[in-house]
């Protein structure tokens, strides 16, 4: 008698590894497609890193020495996709925990045979405390993070003082911390956390045109039609003596 294959197993980020700080997301069932678990079941050992408590090398992980951008949240992967397309000379590595996602890069990873890309399906605050090494990232990409519209659920919000001082220990001096976002509330305290933090400087007077390299995603483009607006943030890491010279000056 043959029976049903059974489906490919789906995997999920691990357990939290003892970490008291609010996560900004929620573990939810989420639909997933069939092609999704297929990508998973046979390219996930391929292109992912697992978590460990170590820091990784990456040069070995990608296979090449190469600036590296991260990438906290990357959705279904387009625009990480389309970015590492048109930069074939920089390494991205996303972070993400939800399967449909995962399965959904990998896909793009697979059909358009992207080299420069790596998968790690854990807590972004535990990749970054853990796996990361200090001044070792030469980007940061946080495109529509959860906006966590109600006020009682803002403490959930990624971009808060102590995430954003770890992630500048992660960068390289002069390397670039890009975010973007549809809710104008969210944009507003993105500024103010970012404009506080001490070892970064803003690109712009306040809010950045959106550069090149960001593509315009399907549900930003209907957005925009309805009229919704999009704030871009770019501050860069301070050089050593551009942070010696602000601390004289106060």
């Amino acid at each position: 008698m043959n029976l049903p294959k059974a489906p490919p197993p789906i995997v999920t980020a691990q357990s939290p590894s003892g970490s008291t700080h609010i996560r900004s997301f929620v573990h939810r069932r989420a639909h997933i497609t069939p092609s999704q678990e297929q990508a998973i079941a046979e390219w996930l050992p391929r292109w992912s890193i697992p978590y460990q408590n170590a820091q990784i090398d990456l040069a070995a992980a990608f296979g090449r020495q190469a600036p590296t951008i991260l990438e906290i949240g990357f959705g279904m992967g387009e625009t990480t996709q389309q970015i590492a397309q048109a930069r074939p000379g920089d390494n991205f590595l996303g972070v993400e925990v939800f399967n449909a996602g995962v399965g959904a890069l990998l896909k793009r990873i697979h059909d358009h045979s992207l080299d420069n890309v790596r998968i790690i399906q854990h807590d972004a605050v535990e990749v970054l405390r853990d796996m990361i090494a200090p001044g070792s990232l030469a980007g940061v990409h946080i495109y529509f993070p959860d906006p966590w519209p109600k006020k009682r659920h803002h403490k959930r919000r990624l971009i808060q003082p102590a995430l954003i001082e770890l992630l500048v220990s992660r960068m390289a001096p002069g390397a670039y911390l890009h975010c973007a976002t549809d809710w104008e509330h969210y944009a507003q305290q993105m500024l103010e956390v970012l404009s506080a933090e001490p070892g970064l400087q803003n690109t712009c007077a306040d809010y950045a045109p959106r550069p090149d390299y960001r593509p315009l995603t399907k549900f930003e483009n209907r957005g925009l039609r309805l009229g919704h607006g999009v704030w871009d943030l770019i501050f860069t890491r301070r050089m050593p003596a551009d942070a010696a010279h602000d601390t004289e000056a106060n």
